[in-house]
Formats: C-alpha cells, structure tokens, sequence
C-alpha cells in the first residue's frame, strides 16, 4: 500500500491529506469467517486498529495544543496548479491541507485506517466488496454536505481525467452504488486483494457541483474547494501560498482532530533552489526546514542564532521504510537494455568514497528496495520465497537463488581501478568494446554516451566523480540541470536516459507495485514506472504482494520481489538515513511522542507563545550584536 498524501509522488504536492475520524461503533475482535460481516470505525490490513471505538485521540498528538500563531515554511522551485490530482502542471506544496479522504492512516502503525468523512465502513471476510457510510455532518467549507454523489463523482474523475497513477491504483473496482442512506458500495473484481478496502478508504473526496462547472484536468490557480481543516487564503503564482485554518471546520470534534491541525496560518515560499533556502532561513525568512544534503547538514547551521538557542539543529529518529533512492535507468533507451550495462555502470559508481569526502560519512548504502524495514531481503531466500521464486528460475539470474545481492564496494580511498576493470569486462561481454578510447558498439559502431538529468544543482558535485570514472571506461556521459517545471515535464514523457529518483515504500505495500514496476504502465506517460520495467516475472511477483493473505506472506513475497527487481541492475543504489534531519526557531512547541513513520510537523506540532516572545526578544537583541 501506498500512503497517498505521505509526500510520495509529485501530484499530491509532497504533502500528507489531512484527516481526521469518529469513533462510535463496535469493532470485531475476531477473524471473520464465510458469511459474516465487518462493520466498524476502523479497518487493518492485518490484525486489529490499535485504536478502539472510544479512544480520544491519538497517541503522538497533545489534546491540549494550543490554536493559533503563524507557520512560515520554505519550497523549492516553483507551481502553476492548485489541483494536485492531474498530471498536468506541478502543483503547489501543502495542498493535502484543504482536502480530504474517506478514512485517515495513523502515523504510528503499520497500516491502519479510521473514519473521516465516512465514520463507518462494512466488509465481508473475503473483502470482495466495501461499504462507506458518510459522516451527516460532513461538510464542504461552503457549508453545503458532502454526499454519496461526490463520492462516486471524484472516483470517476480520478480514474478517467486524473493522474495515470489513479487508474492502476483503483483498476481493480468493478462497480461503484449508492446506496442511500448515506452508504456507498464498491465492489471489486474477482482476484484476491486484501487491501482495497483500505486503498478505498485513500479516495480523495471532491465537489461534483464545483468541478462540474470546471474542467477537471486543466491546471488552476484558483483557490479550491474542499472541505478540510485548511482553506488557501492568498496565492503569488509560483512565488507563494497561504493557507488559514477553518474557523468553522466541521471536523474539528472528531477524536483524530484532537491536537492536530494548531496554526492558524501556514505559508509556503519559494526558493530557487537549497542554497538559497537554508541561507534565507538563518536570517529568519522562514521557521523550519528539513535539511536532505549532508554537506549543508554537517557545516551550515552555527552561528549566533544556533549558540543562544533562538535555532534548534536536531536529528528525530523514525522507522519509516526508506525505500530505493538511486540513479534510475530508463530501459526503453536502447542502450539500458542489456542488465550487464547496467551494472557496469554500478560499478563505476564509488560509495565509499563519495560518503567519506563528500557526506562527512553520513549515510548508509542502500541495499532493498525496501530497506530499513522487515520487508527487505537479506541472506539467501528462505523456503517461503524459494516456493515463489522457483516456478520462474529459468527466466532469472542464477545469482537470485545462490548469492546475497550487495551492491559494488570500495576501500574508499579513491582508487576504484578493480571495480572498473570488472565493469570493463562486463562492457565486453555485452558487446561494448573499447575503440580509439571510446565504448562503442561492436556491431553498429555507436557510441556509449548518456546524459544524467537532474533538478537539484546540489547533485553535480556527487555525479561529477562518478562521470570521471565512466570517462576511464570510455562512456561519455553529461550533466543536465534542468528547472522544475522542464524536469516534470520530461519526466512524465520519460525523456531521460538517467535520473536521480526516489521509490518510497510503506510497511504494506500493495497495489503502489503495479505503477512502480507493471508492464501494463510502462508506456502510460506519467507513470511512476520510470525504468519501463516490462518483465513477466515481476509482474507474478507484484500480484503475489497484492494478494497476500498474512503479514507473512506479505513479507515473503515482499521480499522475493525485492530480490529479483536488484538482480535486475535496474538502478544503481545510492545511500538513506534513518532520522529526520530538521531546523527551526524556537517559538514551537510538539507532543512529547513522536510518530513512528511521520514527521507531524503541520500536523501535530504548535506555535508557543511563551517561546514566540522570548523569540522575538531574543532576535532582536541579534540584530545589535
């Protein structure tokens, strides 16, 4: 399962949808059997909702949070949207902050769903079908009820004007009803799915009177119109954004609102790129930042501000999945279609050392899909993915069943000539072979030349060496800086040969893997199957994950697709880190529990106003020094 709003995938803005839940109804505390019905408050994809029917709210929030007080935040690059479910466009941060689901994930489970706008779902023991009972008091920020027509409206829109990823995620629903009585239906086709009743619940809930007088699919800066704690106050087209909290909210009493939701205000600037960002911040442009670049991390933040307190520097621990960063392959070039080029250029690739002189040795080398996480594979396959990995043993590597996958090391010295001359015999054998200093075809004569599309400039000085060790085995490759809007665009039409790019996971995924990896959206434009995987085996792969039964089929199966997408050489691994690395001014306040898999910081924490005096006392005496 993919958390939608986590800040997994650009056309949900990289923010989290805002929800909240009421609990009033019974849950069933024992398995289902043929027959019987499920209705509750709650939904798990495996096990029981941590949370039962009259809990008060939820474990990492403060009930008693303050309301009020102003959130500067900063963005990178640019929007030119306010509607962050089509592909068009790039849609301005923060807008999970006005719209909402059907049901809400908790911050500190596996994969959990409650109530929000619908306070009640039902389901038989198969899960072949779900029903959402809708809240009677729900409402759009208009005041007018959020009906059952709203709901199948925004599940048709979605599906057929939204962003590509919609149609896979929700392909398997084969009808919607109403049901009336504030009741609707969907059923789902017959493969065994397990969690979509939870991906269900995910529906993004919009207004079928607002948008029938408006084109869906088209980019707009108009300010939209949704029904969550949040309401877009003010826009500067692709310079700033500001939203204010609903006076009115009428969501503002359920349980999983309690001390969510605190500023009264939340505004976004945008900043060219990083450098400018964190400088912008150390003179108190804006109040937090979540630093991603080690470099910046390691030297940037001292000074006054940092030594009196007025600025917090700290690392808050999660447990969150970091799934695959790496340099992604685009197997339709015809180039990356050979799986022995694509890991010649891994070896190419010297970890170590860029982790030691340019990380200030910061980061731990990926090596999963899905790592820091019990769904990574490790060791050799055990029997339980052994039994699915078996049936396909004439169509993969020998290495999926006899070798640990570990991703090229170095001594770090700098000196990577063994791993170069084994990427120069793999070159060799794919038919690539030195000619005057250049790799060249040895059938066709064309070079071996790629360019490395990138958006952040932050990046160049970690390809740079890398481009150095491929011009040692004669590939020409080059560094393109593109601005965000050209990047999106190309990479929506999969105009790259090489990009630096993120795979998120959650701990229960599902139907996310068919838009990652699925033949059926390789040459869907907009797809998040950036490598144009189209390979057999993986597809059996991913509907084993989506069908699993237990969480130990889950992890079986989690993990044997694990092994076959590393075998593959798809990417090149790159690096995670297990902590959130933030700075802010110190004028907020935050529960004393941190989520395990979020952050929480629009949600969860709260302007102090003892502090934001001392702040501004403290700033001001700064100013004279």
């Amino acid at each position: 399962m993919q958390h939608i709003g986590s800040g997994l995938g650009r056309f949900l803005a990289g923010t989290a949808f805002v929800a909240a839940c009421l609990l009033t109804w019974l849950a069933s505390a024992e398995p289902l059997t043929a027959g019987e019905t499920y209705a509750s408050h709650a939904i798990a994809m495996h096990g029981e909702p941590k949370y039962g029917p009259e809990f008060s709210h939820f474990d990492y929030v403060n009930p008693d949070a303050p309301k009020g007080g102003h959130a500067q935040l900063a963005a990178i690059g640019t929007f030119d949207t306010l509607n962050p479910y089509i592909l068009k466009g790039v849609a301005a941060n923060g807008l999970g902050l006005a719209f909402e689901t059907l049901m809400t994930s908790s911050d500190d489970e596996a994969f959990t769903e409650y109530g929000l706008i619908a306070g009640r779902i039902e389901m038989p023991a198969d899960r072949s079908w779900v029903i959402f009972t809708l809240r009677p008091e729900a409402r759009w920020h208009d005041g007018t009820p959020i009906t059952v027509a709203d709901v199948i409206f925004s599940f048709e829109a979605l599906t057929t004007k939204g962003n590509p990823f919609y149609r896979v995620y929700y392909g398997d629903v084969q009808t919607v009803e109403d049901l009336g009585d504030h009741r609707v239906k969907f059923t789902f086709k017959g493969a065994e799915n397990r969690e979509l009743p939870l991906i269900m619940g995910q529906l993004a809930v919009i207004s079928k009177a607002y948008y029938e007088a408006r084109p869906f699919d088209k980019t707009s800066l108009e300010p939209p119109f949704a029904s969550g704690p949040y309401r877009v106050e003010a826009v500067e087209p692709g310079r700033a954004i500001t939203y204010r909290r609903v006076a009115d909210y009428w969501g503002a009493d359920l349980a999983v609102t309690r001390g969510r939701h605190n500023f009264e205000t939340i505004r976004f600037d945008y900043y060219r790129d990083g450098t400018v960002a964190v400088e912008a911040f150390k003179a108190h442009a804006f109040d937090f930042w979540q630093e991603n670049t080690s470099k910046v991390w390691a030297t940037a933040y001292s000074g006054p501000q940092f030594e009196s307190g007025l600025a917090i520097r700290e690392e808050i621990s999660n447990e969150l999945p970091t799934g695959m960063q790496g340099f992604v392959f685009n197997t339709r070039r015809a180039m990356f279609a050979d799986a022995r080029v694509r890991e010649a250029i891994g070896y190419a690739f010297d970890f170590e050392w860029t982790n030691r002189n340019l990380f200030y040795g910061a980061y731990t080398r990926t090596r999963s899909y899905f790592s820091n996480s019990e769904l990574a594979s490790s060791g050799l396959p055990g029997a339980a993915e052994l039994a699915l990995l078996a049936p396909y043993r004439d169509q993969l590597p020998e290495a999926v069943f006899t070798e640990e996958y570990a991703p090229p090391a170095s001594d770090g010295s700098g000196n990577n000539r063994r791993n170069l001359r084994h990427a120069g015999r793999l070159l060799d054998s794919a038919g690539w072979v030195i000619e005057e200093g250049k790799r060249v075809n040895a059938e066709s004569g064309a070079p071996l030349s790629f360019e490395f599309l990138i958006v952040s400039p932050a990046f160049e000085r970690i390809i740079a060496p890398l481009v150095r060790g491929l011009k040692r085995l004669g590939i020409e490759s080059r560094i393109r800086v593109v601005d965000t809007s050209q990047y999106q665009n190309r990479i929506d039409s999969f105009d790259f040969d090489v990009v630096v790019n993120t795979f998120r996971q959650s701990l229960s995924p599902g139907n996310e893997q068919r838009e990652f990896w699925g033949s059926a959206v390789a040459g869907v434009q907009g797809s998040r199957n950036l490598i144009g995987i189209e390979d057999p085996v993986v597809d059996a792969l991913i509907e084993t994950v989506v069908a699993a039964p237990d969480r130990e089929g889950l992890i079986a199966a989690t993990r044997a697709l694990d092994r076959v997408l590393l075998w593959r050489h798809f990417v090149v691994p790159q690096w995670h880190v297990r902590v959130f690395r933030i700075v802010y001014w110190n004028k907020f306040g935050r529960p004393a529990i941190s989520p395990k898999y979020a952050l929480g910081f629009t949600d969860t924490w709260w302007v102090d106003p003892d502090k934001a005096r001392a702040l501004e006392a403290g700033a001001e005496s700064l100013k004279g020094q």
